[in-house]
């Protein structure tokens, strides 16, 4: 929704980076490169076109399978589904996701760290285009003008523990946001794997355009060692 109008016709992680690849094409050729050999694609909204340009993932030299959702399952939901299909350890991440985040790195700190999850997180600074002030007793007590703030925030990428999620019940919507506060009443608290690169969330307009505008730029980064091919086709 937050990317229309470009998902109007394309799901999010098809939309097209620079002239010639989709988000869901970085992460699929990323990945690869990393030593990961399976995948499966949790669809919904346009599923179909995802099928159809991602097939059995063959040309990135990974096994891709499907999980389909009826109905928005939210990012943990699909998971619980296919928990007996899942090995004992995995990354779980969005499908519009650009960084160069060393996944290999990620899933080996988590399985050493024992944690029952490890969320990648990123410093995410925001200019505040306001003065703004603290008050006590109706007097203004501090004053900063148009300050940047950072903050830790999830990447969108995940490393789970298969038996961290099976205590959860199937074909029902749940999100990330309740397994971790789940786990933190339960006293089992997430790891955080703290990571400085390149990290963007292509989840509004803005944020799009700009990945396209840089997107020369961070080829190096993104796809080390790529070549230019012809532009994506979803018909295929």
């Amino acid at each position: 929704m937050r990317l229309r109008p470009y998902t109007t016709a394309l799901p999010k992680p098809l939309v097209p980076i620079g002239e010639e690849y989709a988000i869901l094409d970085i992460i699929l050729q990323q990945l690869g490169r990393r030593h990961f050999d399976r995948v499966t694609l949790a669809i919904g909204h346009l599923g179909s076109l995802i099928r159809a340009f991602v097939g059995d993932g063959s040309r990135w030299n990974i096994r891709v399978d499907y999980a389909e959702e009826k109905m928005p399952l939210s990012t943990i939901g699909p998971l619980l589904n296919i928990v007996d299909l899942l090995p004992e350890h995995f990354l779980v991440m969005n499908g519009d996701v650009l960084t160069d985040l060393d996944y290999e790195a990620l899933l080996g700190h988590h399985i050493t760290c024992g944690a029952p999850l490890t969320v990648a997180t990123y410093q995410r600074k925001v200019k505040i285009d306001f003065g703004t002030l603290s008050t006590e007793e109706g007097r203004i007590v501090s004053f900063v003008e148009k300050p940047e703030l950072s903050y830790g925030v999830s990447m969108g990428v995940y490393a789970m523990t298969r038996k961290t999620l099976t205590p959860y019940p199937r074909n029902v919507p749940f999100g990330l946001d309740e397994l971790v506060l789940d786990l933190l009443a339960r006293g089992e608290e997430p790891a955080a794997y703290e990571f400085g690169g390149y990290w963007l969330d292509i989840g509004r307009p803005d944020d799009y355009d700009e990945a396209n505008r840089n997107f020369e730029q961070l080829r190096p980064a993104l796809l080390p060692g790529s070549v230019r091919h012809n532009a994506m086709d979803v018909t295929s």
